[in-house]
């Protein structure tokens, strides 16, 4: 008689075993009609699930997190089942979830067009329409092989091949349509509701260039139209606000293929990428930070003793001199950072020792996976290394904490998330170092009154760390900052100082990033604000015009004028309508637009209008400064409109 705990507490008894679906039914119509699936003792299974024992069990419905995934992964077996109705010839290969949706690979002898997407999505609303139920069934592994081949189903075949002979493998059927999968899945078709196809992809069968290519296709679902169609007016925003986009309309960067993953910034895109770094030199230098500089290409011997060249290798440049010397272009600023820190004796009395570096550092990423300013091979990293004693990571950890949700509000980001990263599968140090500095990690983030989520297994290969991501404007997550602790890299590379009792010491070394990549940041910015930087950060912060040639001289002196109060400006002296210059300039983004006609000349004022189109009215030279400096004291939370 197995007994059912439930998440209050309650039990249920019943005489003989029990699918996850009855014990719903017991509970109640509703819950039996919402369930998705199940969590027996902690792990998901399908509401056809048998409880032969005692056992805790939890009914996943669409309130559950796990619940998405599950729909996710039954709709990518709707879209195979789809595409095999369609067109019987293909193969099926492998189907994830991924971000915000799902995708297949698909062998087929021709590519998929946008008019077969279409086919294949009104035949996966038919499959779900007939609410197919899904049944689960276990097979032995040679027999299970055996059955893909006599399906003409090669790549299926392959892949079981490669599971452990003693591992019973699963089958997930709907209808007469049956694929390989652990699980779980909804009980039936019928579950699947808001989808959508979005493209078709080449992908290399394995992901081996090597291999035959196959043809993906991306998918997204959610539990709900309402949240299917939020999902698909984001990606409209994002389209808008794509920062590629906005850095060719505004003339701010290109990039190109002589220089893969490499920016090559135009004057205005220097100018916010300068203006980011005089920013972060500014709250450093507040913070107590010391500005320092290391060598881009050093000697493979530091990155092995450092354990980059094993852990890293692969995604390092490297160069042999003619003298057969082996050296490799930082991906990193840290084992320069310990170099310095070594230089002399160091005492106790100096810590923390704050160490920046505005660092340009070269990973290697593939091809593919290059995304404009996003993901780059060459980047700046706003990077710094504390170096502490064991008892000063609490207090310097709130006090890097407090500096970074600071920065990040005065760019706009109110809403930041922070995730705890513990130990990897791969990493250096002993059990005990990591014990360590993880319960030293998270005493910190208790000590600032943060909350956190746990990222298992993500940390650096030397250290624990805290990852801050932001929220932008049109709900996209973006992992930026990071505080990792380090207890392993200055005693590998014999970093150490004198203690109070004359004895050396190895330090504790802080891993810090705010912007992270300076490229990426930028990108981020620029989507997150759709071009629209803030003032205090825009390339151009004004421009003046007039209405005739008339206005030139004044408008001339207009300029020199706010130049002097530091502000960036151009003047448009052109002879061209008024109107249109004022359309093109707000196309630029520019924050405000002086505009002078004879009126204005006469009693030495200005019209001023913002790039929403708002008219503030007409104001001196001297009252637009004295706002204007108001505004970007503030970081723009007070502009000329309040």
């Amino acid at each position: 008689m197995p007994v059912v705990t439930l998440p209050d507490g309650s039990q249920r008894s019943f005489a003989q075993p029990v699918t996850v679906a009855e014990v719903a039914t017991s509970i109640g119509a509703g819950l039996a009609r919402a369930a998705i699936a199940g969590r027996v003792d902690d792990r998901l299974v399908d509401t056809s699930f048998v409880i032969e024992g005692d056992a805790r069990l939890a009914i996943v419905t669409e309130k559950d997190p796990a619940a998405l995934d599950i729909i996710r992964h039954s709709t990518a077996h709707l879209l195979a089942q789809a595409v095999q109705s369609l067109f019987p010839d293909a193969q099926v290969t492998i189907g994830p979830v991924i971000e915000d949706g799902f995708y297949y690979d698909f062998a087929y002898k021709r590519p998929f067009t946008t008019e077969d997407l279409a086919a294949i999505e009104a035949k996966m609303r038919e499959i779900a329409k007939a609410d197919l139920r899904v049944q689960r069934r276990l097979m032995p592994r040679d027999e299970a092989v055996q059955f893909f081949k006599n399906l003409g189903e090669h790549y299926k075949a392959e892949i079981i091949a490669a599971i452990p002979a003693n591992e019973p493998i699963s089958l997930y059927g709907q209808g007469d349509w049956v694929d390989l999968c652990r699980g779980p899945h909804v009980p039936s078709t019928g579950k699947l509701r808001a989808f959508k196809l979005m493209k078709v992809a080449g992908a290399y069968w394995r992901g081996d260039s090597r291999n035959e290519m196959l043809q993906r296709i991306y998918g997204t679902a959610w539990l709900n139209d309402k949240d299917l169609n939020d999902y698909l007016h984001r990606l409209e925003e994002a389209e808008k606000r794509d920062h590629r986009r906005i850095g060719r309309e505004l003339n701010l960067f290109h990039m190109q293929e002589e220089a893969p993953g490499a920016v090559f910034w135009h004057p205005k895109g220097w100018s916010v990428f300068q203006g980011l770094i005089a920013y972060m030199r500014e709250k450093q230098n507040a913070a107590g930070y010391q500005e320092v500089n290391a060598p881009e290409l050093m000697d493979a011997t530091l990155w092995q003793q450092s354990g980059h060249l094993e852990k890293f290798g692969e995604n390092m440049f490297t160069t042999r001199t003619p003298d057969e010397r082996l050296y490799a272009i930082k991906p990193m600023n840290c084992p320069g950072h310990v170099q310095i820190f070594k230089q002399g004796l160091r005492s106790y009395r100096e810590l923390p020792l704050r160490f920046g570096e505005f660092g340009k550092v070269h990973r290697y990423e593939p091809s593919g996976a290059l995304h404009g300013l996003m993901r780059v091979r060459a980047f700046t990293q706003d990077d710094a290394h504390i170096f502490v004693t064991e008892d000063m990571i609490t207090e310097e950890t709130v006090r890097g904490i407090r500096l970074l949700l600071d920065i990040y509000k005065d760019f706009g980001f109110d809403q930041v998330q922070v995730k705890f990263s513990d130990r990897p599968p791969k990493r250096v140090g002993e059990d005990a170092i990591w014990d360590k500095a993880e319960s030293a990690l998270i005493a910190a983030t208790q000590a600032a009154g943060v909350e956190y989520t746990l990222n298992k297994g993500e940390g650096a290969f030397y250290g624990p760390k805290l990852e801050f991501v932001l929220k932008d404007a049109i709900g996209r997550d973006w992992q930026c900052g990071t505080w990792q602790v380090d207890l392993n890299m200055p005693g590998r590379l014999g970093a150490h100082y004198v203690d109070e009792h004359s004895q050396k010491r190895t330090p504790v070394m802080l891993h810090r990033a705010i912007f992270g990549s300076l490229e990426r940041f930028f990108g981020i910015l620029l989507e997150h604000h759709a071009g629209k930087l803030p003032t205090w950060l825009a390339p151009v912060q004004v421009v003046l015009m007039g209405i005739t040639d008339r206005q030139n001289e004044y408008l001339i002196n207009v300029a020199e004028f706010l130049r002097n109060q530091g502000l960036r400006i151009e003047t448009d002296l052109r002879n061209e309508k008024v109107g249109f210059k004022i359309r093109e300039h707000t196309l630029q983004r520019v924050p405000y637009l002086l505009v002078a006609g004879d009126k204005e000349v006469a009693a030495n004022l200005l019209s001023v209008r913002t790039r929403s189109g708002k008219d503030l009215g007409t104001m001196s030279r001297e009252t637009f400064v004295e706002r204007l400096a108001i505004e970007l004291e503030s970081r723009g939370r007070r502009t000329l409109e309040d």
